[in-house]
């Protein structure tokens, strides 16, 4: 009777080891897929978010900015005023004529 008794308890084990296996591959697998899930829903929405919000700080950040932007506009502007006509197109070669 011990015997038997010893023979269940091992495959009551051995089942309970399995089944906490085979949950343990459950939660790993739905972990990595709800991480994922939620990473790219994730992603999307801070985007969204990003798109919504960039606007509105550019428009507070224009005072801070403006010295800046009158600058490299002043410098954009020496350096397109003292290049000659046609220096952005380089001659091409000609063809000889027979």
């Amino acid at each position: 009777m011990f015997e038997l008794g010893v023979l269940v308890l091992v495959a009551v084990g051995a089942f309970w080891l399995f089944a906490a296996l085979l949950g343990g591959v459950f939660k790993l697998t739905f972990g990595f897929l709800g991480a994922l899930f939620g990473g790219i829903v994730g992603l999307f929405t801070v985007g969204l978010v990003a798109l919504l919000v960039f606007p509105i700080v550019l428009f507070a950040l224009l005072p801070l900015l403006m010295p800046v932007l009158l600058v490299a506009a002043v410098v954009w502007l020496i350096v397109h005023a003292s290049r000659p006509v046609h220096a952005s197109r380089p001659k091409q070669p000609q063809a000889p004529v027979h």
